[in-house]
């Protein structure tokens, strides 16, 4: 038996990241592995358990081996526990941060473009318009069913088995609608029902005589009850999730229908507190036509599930939702996240003609993905996928993208406890490459920090990491990794067309430090020169991208952190998620500082990140000068179309006049009232 003595680094404990890299880390080992705080003992390789140790940030924790390969386990987790297991270490001195209090939703009454009364306004999520019956969608909480030790009950083996299904073809449905990412979430759920103290604790209380149901519920209750009464809010959203799975477990031990069944046959609006990845994944598109919850920003991931899956959305509406008698009929305004009850049979008319309009644009859009993207009067956009993987790249050949616009590589660098090496990268940037067939793959350097950190890089405690070490600033300093990187880019560039973008760009100095390196590493391959490009994500890149522009082939614009660090609003801070608008007139003169260096300097600008498909937003980042716009790739078919509607001349004259407003508010009004042509 080997034991080792840690203090818990990370700033806030043992959460849900560093517990899955745990558990991850522990798992890859024969030896019985434990972990131990204070008195309570549990097995390293339930991340059940390690989160019900709530082992807080400066708690002395003791790590345990037992078996052939101790030293090997006890050396590599020592190591990663050490270096914070994916999180920025804190000061083993400082006290641990009490957990943020969750924002309350605001509701008010303003104007809407379908009336003036009897409005709420929440936050648009999905764009899009829904009309028709409201519909209460109540989650049956078989949680707190009383009816629990009963005959007729399936067998415990068995629902987990099915569970354990059902969560695969959720999975694969995902895929299916190329929501890879989206699809993720499942993937963690079917990590609980894997849980070997979770079934060990059923099965212990099967043994006693409890039922199937009865055990089942009592471990998912005692287990969930101990995640969410540590306080800590990471771990809130974990518990939640224990829930959802032994919701599901529960159901098919009793053999209670899924929610989803209980739908109407009409098509609803449906209205609800609150809705899992699960529930929305289950809609049956032919009879929701969209959603409005009380809570949720537009950052979460139920909203960007919305998106991927088409419904009109709103988030953060409020308790005033609930209060909707059933069957009342609703107008949902996902574009500005406004619902009106009971409207006048007039304005419920035209909405519904709204709605099927834009259905119809959809479906054509979607029909038409392979024409080119251009103005009517010539000028060609071209629009290109964000994509995170070699699935993503398939997907993005399916309709017709013009290119990847953004490979982001931290696909192959989180969630594991040891860095990629040269040959791992290589194999999936050449099987990009080839998939995309001479198409241009922007392949971002690793971007990683801020809300992104590894187990394996140890970084000094930030303050604020968005503020810190992180992207290009983190590569130079560990130029080992870097270096890998830039070797694997380049040896697969010679069966595509890659292409290589440095991220967090802030300066000259670092730009040409960071192609230095790529030089180097491109002489001793002795391979080809590649296309270089830089994320224009900070204020001062774009206010220096006269200076930048000479020194590279293409910028991209990062809306979403651009739009972070212009307003200085944490974009994942939901209570400011309504004020956190690109097509604020601040963000578009950086838009447009940057395209007008550029372009003098004969230099592409290209965007990726939410407001390129914002449609209101599409017409004036044409006008600005964007040559290429980079969107989830579900968007694409959508976002060429409406350029597609379009003129030059006009968009050039729209986003003249959006410079010169003084709000996001201003812009948005401007744009709703813009004539294409």
């Amino acid at each position: 038996m080997k034991q080792v003595e840690l203090t818990v680094v990370n700033e806030t404990g043992l959460h849900a990241r560093p517990a899955k890299t745990l558990v991850a880390l522990a798992k890859q080992y024969k030896s019985d592995i434990r972990i131990q705080c204070k008195r309570k003992q549990v097995n390293a390789k339930s991340m059940v358990s390690v989160l019900t140790l709530g082992a807080s940030f400066g708690a002395a924790i003791m790590l345990e081996a037992t078996g052939e390969d101790e030293d090997l386990a006890i050396a590599a987790l020592e190591q990663a526990i050490r270096s914070g297991l994916g999180d920025t270490p804190g000061s083993a001195h400082a006290p641990a941060l009490p957990a943020p209090e969750r924002p309350k939703p605001v509701t008010v009454v303003e104007p809407s473009l379908f009336g003036t009364s009897g409005i709420i306004k929440g936050i648009g999520a999905a764009p899009g318009i829904a009309v028709g019956p409201v519909f209460h969608f109540r989650t049956v909480d078989v949680l707190s069913y009383d009816k629990l030790d009963g005959g007729g009950q399936m067998a415990f083996e068995e629902a987990l088995a099915q569970a354990k299904l059902q969560l695969r073809t959720l999975h694969r449905q995902m895929c299916e609608r190329k929501l890879e990412a989206e699809a993720a979430i499942f993937e963690a759920h079917a990590e609980f029902l894997e849980d070997q103290d979770l079934v060990e604790s059923v099965e212990a209380g099967m043994k006693t005589g409890q039922t199937a149901a009865r055990a089942w519920k009592t471990t998912v209750e005692t287990q969930a009850e101990a995640i969410s009464g540590l306080g800590d809010a990471l771990l809130a959203a974990r518990a939640d999730d224990l829930r959802d799975v032994g919701r599901r477990v529960l159901r098919l031990i009793l053999g209670i229908p899924e929610k989803g069944l209980s739908l109407p046959e009409q098509p609803v609006v449906i209205v609800a507190r609150d809705l899992s990845p699960s529930d929305t994944a289950a809609f049956d598109p032919e009879r929701v036509r969209g959603f409005v919850i009380v809570e949720g920003g537009p950052t979460a991931h139920i909203a960007i599930l919305a998106r991927a899956l088409g419904l009109p959305a709103i988030v953060g509406a409020g308790e005033k939702i609930l209060a909707l008698e059933e069957a009342t009929p609703v107008i949902l305004d996902g574009n500005d996240g406004t619902l009106t009850a009971n409207p006048d049979p007039e304005v419920f008319r035209l909405a519904a003609e709204a709605q099927a309009a834009w259905l119809e644009r959809r479906r054509i859009a979607q029909e038409q993905a392979a024409l080119p993207a251009a103005t009517t009067d010539g000028h060609r956009v071209d629009v290109t996928g964000n994509a995170g993987n070699h699935g993503n790249a398939i997907e993005a050949m399916k309709v017709s993208a013009q290119g990847i616009g953004l490979l982001r590589t931290e696909f192959l660098f989180l969630d594991r406890a040891t860095a990629p090496g040269e040959d791992e990268q290589y194999a999936v940037y050449r099987a990009i490459a080839e998939t995309m067939k001479g198409l241009p793959v922007i392949v971002r350097t690793l971007d990683i920090g801020g809300d992104k950190p590894v187990a394996y890089i140890h970084q000094k405690k930030e303050e604020n990491p968005f503020l810190g070490e992180r992207g290009i600033r983190l590569c130079l300093t560990h130029p080992d990794l870097f270096r890998k990187q830039l070797r694997a880019i380049l040896r697969a560039s010679r069966y595509g067309n890659l292409q290589i973008m440095f991220p967090m760009i802030a300066e000259v100095g670092e730009l040409r430090q960071a192609k230095a390196i790529l030089e180097q590493e491109r002489e001793a391959l002795s391979a080809f020169p590649v296309r270089t490009g830089i994320m224009i994500e900070v204020p001062s890149a774009a206010l220096l991208a006269h200076k930048l522009a000479p020194e590279v082939d293409f910028f991209s614009i990062g809306t979403n952190d651009l739009t972070q660090y212009t307003l200085a609003m944490d974009r994942g801070n939901a209570s400011l998620a309504a004020r956190q608008d690109g097509l604020h007139p601040a963000v578009l003169r950086l838009i447009g500082l940057t395209c007008e260096a550029a372009h003098t300097f004969g230099k592409r600008v290209d965007l990726c990140g939410e407001l390129g498909s914002d449609a209101l937003a599409i017409p004036i980042l044409i006008g600005l000068g964007v040559d290429e716009l980079s969107v989830s790739i579900p968007a694409i078919p959508t976002v060429k179309a409406q350029v597609r509607t379009v003129t030059l001349a006009a968009a050039q004259a729209l986003a003249g006049r959006a410079l010169e407003c003084a709000s996001a508010a201003e812009v948005r009004e401007l744009a709703r009232a813009f004539t294409p042509n």
